[in-house]
């Protein structure tokens, strides 16, 4: 396939543009800093974009069978709440307007229940300082939810989520819906590495079209 990704230089893009050239797709990797891109493999290509300006984005997009979303305001934005919500309607609209049907969001696991009518961002224990954009994505998840002209699917990890390591990655995972995936010790942990495999796989056998998903071990 040929995806758009846009966040490729991000901490979860990098390892989704790496395991989407692994399979062979060819990746158009979008970032305002493209120089971290490795442009050596013949899968990809780098592209300079700001994803805020909708005209500029749509021109990349067109022509691809697939967007993924890596989009993060950045954790120290101090407008980062009406950042997020602003550029991921920007990116939607552009994805429709370039005429791509599927688009893979990367959220959050802030809107995911852990009790019926609790969301995790609103229990006392979750840090405040994620909650801007913890709260961004699950209003962003309840925007997207009333698209009803993409083929859209929206990813929230698991509460805990690590760089792979030989204690943290396992090559495999389990999906959900709207709770976490817990282990057998009672935690919802992912690697990076293993949410990027679970997020090529949903591109190539799609399974939760005009849902939120999640993954856990």
């Amino acid at each position: 396939m040929k995806i758009a990704l846009i966040g490729a230089t991000g901490f979860v893009g990098a390892l989704v543009l790496t395991e989407l050239t692994k399979r062979g797709h060819q990746v158009t990797a979008i970032a305002r800093d493209i120089t971290k891109i490795d442009t050596s493999n013949e899968h990809v290509n780098a592209v300079k974009a700001d994803v805020s300006k909708e005209e500029e984005l749509i021109d990349v997009l067109k022509g691809h069978d697939a967007v993924v979303s890596a989009y993060n305001a950045g954790w120290t934005n101090p407008d980062l709440y009406n950042q997020f919500l602003t550029v991921s309607q920007t990116i939607q609209s552009g994805v429709t307007k370039a005429g791509v049907k599927r688009l893979l969001v990367i959220g959050g696991a802030g809107s995911l229940e852990v009790a019926p009518g609790l969301q995790l961002v609103d229990t006392p224990k979750f840090p405040e300082a994620y909650k801007a954009g913890a709260g961004a994505a699950r209003d962003y998840l309840n925007i997207l939810k009333k698209d009803t002209h993409l083929d859209w699917t929206f990813l929230s990890p698991a509460i805990e989520m690590h760089p792979g390591t030989s204690h943290f990655k396992k090559g495999t995972y389990r999906t959900g819906l709207d709770n976490p995936v817990f282990d057998d010790k009672g935690k919802s942990v992912i690697a990076a590495e293993d949410l990027a495999v679970a997020i090529v796989d949903e591109l190539e056998s799609p399974k939760f079209v005009k849902q939120r998903f999640t993954v856990g071990y």
